[in-house]
């Protein structure tokens, strides 16, 4: 991991410096500078108003009682592109509006997804907590505290009723059946 941030932190301002170059050869020194402060400008105010239609999208879906996961990410994303775009130059410009703009944010996070999703499947995702990288224990650790520690229960068993179960948009149907057996029962 130290390895690909290492290469990223050199590569990428190399990579840029070669582009600028190039662009400032094709267009001139003038209009080079323009071109960074205007996507910089336009990058802080599409990532503003993103991250707010994310915002109003993620209180709405919570008020619903729903897990906002897609805005959760969209968020995330919003957050990396509008650095990117604040960030000099013309691929970091490229990427980040990719991230901001909805219908190629929509890829990008299906793209996540995936990606955590054989990842936790394969069993090789990695969380951390904190600046220094210290794992929170798990279910299985001798040093986890959690409530299946304390009263026997599994530490993923809802005990609200049905008509307040967290439930995700993508999974509504399944859901609404769960939320029938736990409201008969």
């Amino acid at each position: 991991m130290f390895g690909r941030l290492l290469l990223l932190f050199l590569l990428t301002p190399a990579v840029e410096l070669g582009v600028l170059i190039q662009v400032d050869r094709l267009i001139g020194f003038g209009p080079t500078i323009g071109l960074i402060l205007v996507t910089g400008v336009v990058g802080s105010y599409l990532a503003r108003k993103e991250g707010l239609s994310t915002w109003r999208r993620l209180n709405k879906r919570l008020q619903a009682g729903d897990l906002p996961g897609n805005e959760l990410v969209d968020g995330v994303i919003i957050l990396v592109a509008g650095a990117l775009l604040v960030t000099p130059g013309v691929v970091t410009d490229i990427v980040g509006f990719i991230g901001l703009i909805p219908p190629t944010r929509r890829l990008v996070r299906k793209s996540l997804m995936r990606r955590f999703s054989s990842k936790m499947q394969e069993g090789s995702m990695q969380v951390q907590f904190g600046i220094f990288g210290g794992a929170a224990p798990g279910p299985n650790d001798p040093a986890h505290d959690g409530p299946s520690s304390n009263s026997g229960k599994s530490a993923t068993t809802w005990e609200g009723s049905g008509r307040r179960m967290p439930r995700h948009a993508e999974d509504s149907s399944s859901d609404e059946t769960t939320s029938r057996t736990s409201s008969a029962s």
